[in-house]
């Protein structure tokens, strides 16, 4: 799985004013305080998790388009600071999406024909009741869809992608990083293949030339 499949509209903010505040705590004159990247800025950003020191990375900013897995935005909840601005809604649109370009290549093509019939199904009967115009026939078939609805939902397979658009921080990135670049999953490898692609990403990954 390549990054770009996993990562879109990407912007990152404060990377400059976040590198002058590192500096901060030596400084007696901040007029003197510049955002050249030193090996000392270097040092405090790949210093060792909980020590601190890379708490400057807290101002760098990420936003991006992410599109994840229901298996992988389980495991992505964990994280405090990677926080969800929107998202597609399975909930609200699960009958709306096309079905044959929403699942990764691992999911079992017989399951995604079970959902093929099971939205199908769902559809023709939403029409039905558009039609009916008897009150007590209409009760039944919206109670009938209510249920249909929750089966496509509890029967759709946990490689179902959908987009959020994300803020997070170089920090948080950090983390992420230490504990995801060897996953199982390919979507935390492209994931991990993207973060080494911003700029000044060996703050995250501690990979200097």
């Amino acid at each position: 799985m390549k990054p770009e499949e996993v990562i879109s509209r990407v912007c990152v903010y404060g990377l400059e004013e976040s590198v002058r505040g590192s500096k901060y705590p030596m400084a007696t004159d901040l007029s003197k305080v510049s955002e050249d990247i030193t090996p000392t800025v270097v040092k405090l950003a790949t210093s060792r998790q909980g020590e601190g020191h890379d708490n400057f990375m807290n101002g760098i900013l990420v936003q991006m388009d992410l599109t994840l897995t229901n298996k992988a935005w389980v495991e992505a909840e964990r994280y405090h600071f990677l926080d969800f601005v929107s998202s597609q809604s399975t909930m609200h649109r699960i009958t709306k999406f096309d079905l044959d370009s929403a699942y990764i290549d691992y999911v079992d093509p017989r399951m995604i024909d079970i959902m093929k019939e099971k939205v199908q199904a769902y559809n023709e009967l939403q029409a039905q009741l558009k039609e009916t115009e008897d009150p007590k026939q209409k009760q039944a078939l919206q109670a009938e869809l209510n249920e249909r609805y929750l089966q496509i939902l509890y029967s759709n397979p946990c490689g179902f992608r959908i987009t959020a658009r994300m803020t997070t921080n170089y920090r948080q990135l950090k983390t992420i990083y230490l504990q995801r670049r060897t996953h199982r999953l390919p979507e935390w490898r492209a994931f991990c293949a993207w973060i080494e692609t911003l700029p000044h990403s060996e703050f995250i990954t501690g990979k200097t030339e």
